[in-house]
Order: C-alpha cells, then sequence, then structure tokens
C-alpha cells in the first residue's frame, strides 16, 4: 500500500507545472507519454479554504482510495506525478492507495462495505457503482459539488451515476472498445486488412478462414463466468442484431422488460455457437479466457482478431514489436441493426464512511482527478477524457498524435450503448449472460433453452428488488 499526504488548502491550486521534473522525466523517456507540463491556466480554480476546525478534526483521518492496477508505466508515472503534488504542501489527511485486480475488486468491495470497511474513495468501471448506491454505501455526489456542471461529462455517463434520481458520482474517462486485427493474417486469407470485418457475419466468416487456411483461431473470443471482459465483447453482438438484456436499447428503457431470450439475442448467440462449436474458429480455451489470455495468442500470431481498447498496442509493443507493426485498429462490425459497443469507462464515487471532516479534501481531490488535463493524463494510453472539456485541452491533441488508433475509440463512441444502470446490472452481466453462454457453447442446452433459462433468472433477480 502506498501512502501519499493531501493538504486541501493548497493542493487544489497546483498544477502539472509544480510536478517535480525527477518524475516527469521519465514520462518523457517513454514514447508514449504526455508532454511534462501544461497550461498553469488549465488548473482548478481554488476551492473555499476550510475552517481551522475543520482542518483540525481531518488530522487523524486517512482517506482510503482504491482502484484498479495499473498496467502501462506511462500510467504508473503519471499516478506518481499526480500524487506528488499533494507532497508540496503539510498534510492534513493521509491518501492510502490500494491496488486491486479486476477480477478481484467487486466481490472484495461488497465484503468490505457491508462489514463497515473498505475504501472511502473509489474509481470502479461504469457498470458498478449503482449496486452501492441504491444498497445505501455511496454519498450523493454531483458535479456542481465540484464546480462542474452535468454537461461538463457525457449525458450516458453521467447516467451511469444516478439512482432514482440522485447522483452518486462523476465520471474519470470514457470509451468504447473497437476491433484489433493482424493485417499481415488478414492479408494471407484474402481479407481486407484496411477495413477489417463490416459485419459480424463477415467476422465468423474470416474466422473460420483462419482456421481452414492457416489452421489458427480468427477471432479471440471471451466466454470466462463472472469477468466483465465477457459481456464487454458479447453485448455489442446481442445489440447490433436489435437484441438486448432488458430493453436498454429502447429511447426510455423501463429496464424492467426481459429480452435476453429474443430472437434478436438468440440470432446473436447463434453466432458465437456457430464460430465456437460448428466452425471451432475460434480457441476452445473461451470458455475461461479473459483479454489476458487473448492478448498472448495476439502477440504470438494465434489469433487474428479481438476486442479490445488502443492501450493494447504499447502493451503488445513492449513484448513482441514485430506483431506490434502488423496491427490495425477498426470499428466494431454492424449487425442487420446497428453497429455497437459498450458505454464504457470508469466513475470515481464517495462511501459514506467517509468522515464528514474529511469531505473538503475529498471532494478537491475528486475535482482535481477529473479536471481537463488530469483526465488526459491519468487515462494516457487506455481511454478518453470524462470531462468534456478534455477534449479541447492541448494534451489531447498531443495524445492523438503519440497514440496509434485512439481516433478509432473515440469515433466508436457514437456508437456505445450502456449496460442497465439498475443493482443488478453486475450479475446479469457477468454471470447470467455467461452461463448463457457457456451452457450454449457446451452443448448443455440449446440456444432457446440457454436464453429463455438465462431470462428467467434475469426475471428472478428483478422481483427481488424491494418495492
Amino acid at each position: 500500500m502506498n501512502t501519499t499526504k493531501l493538504s486541501r488548502r493548497k493542493f487544489i491550486g497546483l498544477s502539472a507545472v509544480t510536478v517535480g521534473a525527477g518524475v516527469l522525466s521519465a514520462c518523457a523517456a517513454n514514447p508514449a507519454a504526455p508532454p511534462a507540463a501544461a497550461p498553469a491556466a488549465q488548473a482548478p480554480a481554488a476551492a473555499p479554504e476550510a475552517t481551522d476546525a475543520s482542518a483540525a478534526g481531518t488530522a487523524a483521518n486517512a482517506v482510503k482510495l482504491w482502484q484498479v492496477p495499473l498496467e502501462q508505466p506511462v500510467d504508473i508515472e503519471n499516478y506518481d506525478a499526480f500524487f506528488a503534488l499533494f507532497d508540496k504542501a503539510d498534510s492534513s489527511v493521509k491518501l492510502e492507495k490500494e491496488f486491486i485486480g479486476y477480477g478481484d475488486m467487486l466481490d472484495k468491495l461488497r465484503v468490505a462495505v457491508r462489514g463497515g470497511g473498505g475504501p472511502n474513495v473509489a474509481t470502479l468501471p461504469i457498470l458498478w457503482g449503482v449496486e452501492f448506491a441504491a444498497n445505501g454505501f455511496l454519498r450523493p455526489l454531483k458535479p456542481e459539488e465540484l464546480g462542474y456542471s452535468k454537461d461538463t461529462f457525457w449525458p450516458l455517463a453521467l447516467n451511469s451515476c444516478k439512482w432514482e434520481g440522485e447522483t452518486y458520482g462523476v465520471p474519470t474517462n470514457n470509451e468504447c472498445m473497437a476491433l484489433i486485427i493482424n493485417k499481415d493474417l488478414f492479408e494471407k486469407v484474402g481479407a481486407d486488412p484496411e477495413k477489417g470485418p463490416q459485419t459480424w457475419e463477415e467476422l465468423a466468416e474470416i474466422s473460420n478462414k483462419m482456421k481452414t487456411d492457416l489452421d489458427i483461431a480468427g477471432f479471440g473470443m471471451v466466454a470466462r463466468l463472472n469477468h466483465g471482459n465477457t459481456p464487454f465483447r458479447f453485448m455489442p453482438l446481442v445489440w447490433a442484431y436489435g437484441g438486448g438484456a432488458l430493453d436498454e436499447l429502447e429511447e426510455s428503457p423501463t429496464m424492467s422488460e426481459v429480452r435476453i431470450n429474443s430472437p434478436q439475442t438468440r440470432e446473436a448467440l447463434a453466432l458465437y455457437k456457430k464460430m465456437y462449436v460448428d466452425d471451432k474458429s475460434v480457441p476452445q480455451g473461451a470458455l475461461d479466457n479473459t483479454q489476458t489470455e487473448n492478448r498472448e495468442l495476439f502477440i504470438n500470431e494465434k489469433i487474428a482478431m479481438m476486442i479490445s481498447h488502443p492501450s493494447e498496442v504499447a502493451t503488445i509493443r513492449d513484448k513482441n514489436p514485430a506483431v506490434a507493426d502488423k496491427m490495425n485498429y477498426v470499428l466494431l462490425p454492424s449487425g442487420p441493426v446497428r453497429r455497437a459497443a459498450v458505454y464504457g469507462g470508469s466513475n470515481i464515487h464517495v462511501f459514506k464512511n467517509t468522515p464528514e471532516e474529511a469531505m473538503p479534501a475529498v471532494l478537491d481531490y475528486v475535482k482535481l482527478r477529473t479536471n481537463p488535463e488530469w483526465t488526459n493524463r491519468l487515462n494516457w494510453n487506455s481511454s478518453n477524457p470524462g470531462n468534456r472539456e478534455g477534449f479541447k485541452h492541448p494534451l489531447f491533441e498531443e495524445r492523438l498524435k503519440q497514440i496509434p488508433f485512439l481516433n478509432v475509440t473515440t469515433e466508436m463512441l457514437n456508437y456505445g450503448v450502456p449496460f442497465p444502470v439498475i443493482p443488478e446490472a453486475t450479475e446479469i452481466m457477468n454471470l447470467i449472460v455467461p452461463t448463457m453462454i457457456h451452457n450454449t457453447l457446451t452443448g448443455t442446452m440449446t440456444v432457446e433453452q440457454a436464453s429463455d433459462d438465462a431470462a428467467k433468472k434475469i426475471s428472478d433477480i428483478l422481483a427481488k428488488r424491494p418495492k
């Protein structure tokens, strides 16, 4: 665990100009690192001073921060630079940072908060926050408390922080994944390496051709149980066919109409079955694979296509530059109804266990964390700004120059569909949907039986919600 110090009287006025040169010199050495300094004018406005009583009251407090681990060296360096700002001032509140793996955090968080512990502030995947809001663990947190307006953030992203009319957080970053392909392998089977597959049917055809002509898996399917990688890669196919888990595609969804067993969803599920069972053109370990395993397969040219973020470029380049040079990043395929991707990203939330006297400092921390400069710096290789003003910041233009394919994931935002903003969303997406896929791909059930089973499970958990 790392501990840094925070003074709310001083740090909110600091900008990256004040960061030690030694910290950012390491960033400059990375070819995808941000410039060492940003315009001072982009620093957040000073917040009202705390009263002496408030400052004194926080002296014994530690504010616990949770988030998933950082993978890219530039992200780690930027976080070091971010927290170096706080070392410039005397501390009345200590920030304790804890990084917890993506696959472990949700369950650990559920246990911790129910026992009265856990973090005071957490940066969570976009799907998770509503569950904790609905169960009374989050403090309301509106953009206006940070000096922002609701228009500062993407409407779909801000909506993911809401429950029963109240807002419980703000977005830190937003993105929609796209399709990464190996251009060399595409050329070998006569597929267009610049456009990539234009439809999901074409993706399945190319995947099958990779298997028959090159004896490799074409598409990196992910179907692991209880893991967010699975719905992020399956639901775009479902939505492309016009299906859904609920009625989340509607302009005014009720989030109570179950559509997981609709003809459209079944058609999408049948395409997964074709690729896995009939064609065997996807990894046969797909039922246990996450994107981590797919990345290794891609690096070793054992798959030709995978759905992921532009940040994969830097990771793959570190491990196999030759394969990185063959990469292209294209829009996800269209279906009969639309092109779609999961509207993803992260939100920052404040938990009710945060002492009242620490709240001024916490609000200052959240504001700096989400301002136009740091919403770029802290998502350098991995995502787009949650703060829409971040797209106007000079750092975003610099990122477009440095980061291959960032423009593609930005374009994919136009096709983003959010998961249902209900407290049952994680159970539906991480457990029920993958179980439906498993039942189908293992032959335990037919497509119809598996989707009907999923529909019953969804109806049952929705019925348990307190009226």
